[in-house]
């Protein structure tokens, strides 16, 4: 019992570690939930949620490897990503004038506005490198026997945390951790912006351009990595 609980512990920690870093999908999520509600934000991580739920099915069927054998092919789902990054990164930046809108009080969960944050994550996420290549690396490892050093895997960090929590792969208590562990930040980063931003009069609009700047870097990244293969 004892074991299955610190892998399950170990499990939430690596999902939450993975899915708090900044980029693209907390950039999403941190919009939804500053300008239409921690309701909205909360869909927008689920939709990035779905599509790992999606790649781990594939990746435990041995399909996600199939991305890997075709360069042309990957490359043409991140330029797709990369294109649909700077689409939503105008959205944003049009949404920074409207959030400057005083005293328009809690957002109406019954806008229809507030569902888009899924679909734009969902798809996002689909065509995401950082989430494909995590799947066709370490998420693989996960349903495999072995060991995972689980916050060296961190983004950004990961050096300098690597060797302080290592568990054995293989087990489904780490799998269900792990996306309890991503259930928690979807849960949780929305209902920290909110709260913020209920303090802070120009917190959203400020939210809303710091997003739409990651999601311009990182599409131009993406197209660039894309344009990079084909040229290549």
């Amino acid at each position: 019992m004892t074991n299955l609980l610190v892998t399950l512990s170990a499990g939430v920690l690596f999902g939450i570690a993975l899915a708090a870093p900044p980029g693209p999908m907390n950039a999403i999520i941190a919009e939804e939930s500053v300008l239409r509600g921690w309701f909205a934000g909360f869909k927008a991580g689920l939709g990035a949620m779905s599509a790992d739920a999606i790649f781990f099915v594939l990746a435990a069927l041995g399909v996600v490897a199939f991305v890997e054998r075709f360069p042309l092919l990957r490359a043409a789902m991140i330029g797709v990503g990369g294109f649909l990054m700077l689409y939503f990164a105008y959205g944003a930046a049009t949404d920074v004038r409207s959030s400057f809108t005083a005293g328009s009080g809690a957002p109406d969960e019954s806008d229809p506005r507030v569902g888009t944050g899924f679909r734009k994550a969902f798809v996002l996420a689909l065509t995401n490198p950082y989430q494909i290549l995590f799947w066709l690396t370490i998420g693989v490892g996960l349903l495999q026997p072995g060991t995972l050093d689980v916050l060296g895997q961190t983004p950004y960090v990961g050096e300098s945390l690597a060797g302080l929590v290592v568990v054995d792969t293989g087990s489904p208590a780490l799998v269900t951790g792990f996306f309890g562990g991503i259930v928690v930040w979807i849960t949780g980063f929305p209902a920290a912006l909110v709260g913020a931003e209920r303090r802070v009069d120009a917190f959203a609009p400020i939210v809303a351009g710091i997003s739409a700047l990651v999601l311009a870097g990182f599409g131009v990244v993406f197209l660039a990595q894309s344009a990079g293969t084909f040229l290549g």
